[in-house]
């Protein structure tokens, strides 16, 4: 099973593309509707897939976690999807996806993996209302499939933070202190996800910045070509706006890759900095950040690094 995910070098070449790869999965035929849903996880989230091995409880674990099982020397905590998901099902998960994001290794059960579908962004969509207050939030992006079938992108941001506690975590704010300057800075940040939107906004307070939000690639380039429209009416460079872009990489309708290679291909902007803000951590998708023009790359959930980096970009342009 884990070759479904062997040709990373393969995949490197999307960025800039608006393409991504997922990986299909199901939690089983659902008791309370009847259905059997198909999700999806971006491939570059995915370590390997096996059979699940023997799990080690543990006491005192929180809400869905069924215990950790070592892999290779690693100890890697594993999460019930159907649990999560709020899934009833005479299916049980049999099998689990190891997956890296956002700096940490966790597996995840599953009631079966189906294959590899190549998705353009701009067919995925924000999820309905209904989809999203059903799965509690843990949707973050919904596509349809070429057989018409629906695959929901899961947040599994929300699901880390949700394991982790993240986002009552003020431990992960402190020491970031006020920026030492008379000058306010302003940026624009682009995320989809709630988790990722709130934890940004937090760090960006502590430092007093101000910001700009959007929830998607799309919208981001829409604010920043209107910003640049009527600086230029004024007679003023975009960074009497903005002096610095955030984007995440995975997002609807235009994906941060896409979006950081308009920026540096328009003579407007092409002087902002640009920071890729992704759980996508590894050392392949920080290259294919800087092959789009990228300026730095910034894992999430790791508030403190993403402000010394943000004020670093600032006291450079003073």
């Amino acid at each position: 099973m884990a070759t479904l995910i062997d040709s990373i070098d393969e995949r490197t070449k999307l960025a800039g593309t608006n393409h991504l790869e997922v990986l299909l999965f199901n939690l089983g035929k659902d008791s309370k509707t009847g259905r059997e849903e198909v999700f999806g996880i971006n491939v570059f989230k995915v370590r390997e897939v096996l059979n699940v091995p023997d799990i080690t409880s543990a006491p005192d674990m929180p809400e869905g976690i069924e215990g950790f099982v070592s892999l290779r020397g690693e100890m890697v905590p594993i999460i019930n999807l159907q649990k999560f998901c709020n899934i009833n099902s005479e299916d049980k998960p049999n099998i689990l996806m190891v997956t890296e994001y956002n700096t940490q290794v966790q597996g995840f059960l599953v009631r079966s993996v189906d294959t590899i579908q190549r998705l353009n962004w701009e067919q995925v969509k924000e999820p309905p209302p209904l989809i999203s207050k059903r799965l509690g939030g843990l949707v973050t992006a919904v596509s349809k499939l070429d057989d018409d079938r629906l695959v929901m992108i899961m947040d599994v941001e929300k699901v880390l933070a949700d394991t982790n506690d993240l986002l009552d975590d003020e431990t992960m704010f402190h020491d970031i202190a006020k920026l030492d300057t008379v000058t306010r800075h302003t940026i624009l940040f682009a995320d989809d996800s709630a988790i990722a939107r709130k934890q940004i906004t937090r760090a960006l307070e502590h430092l007093g910045v101000d910001y700009h939000m959007a929830m998607n690639g799309a919208q981001a380039w829409r604010m920043l070509r209107e910003m640049a429209r009527k600086c230029e009416e004024r007679g003023d460079n975009i960074t009497s706006e903005i002096q610095l872009v955030l984007t995440d990489v995975e997002m609807p309708e235009m994906d941060g890759y896409v979006l950081t290679q308009k920026i540096k291909s328009d003579p407007r902007m092409k002087h902002l900095p640009v920071i890729m803000h992704s759980s996508l951590s590894t050392e392949a998708n920080q290259v294919m950040g800087k092959n789009v023009g990228a300026d730095a790359y910034v894992p999430k959930f790791q508030p403190k690094e993403l402000a010394a980096t943000l004020e670093s970009f600032f006291n450079d342009n003073k």
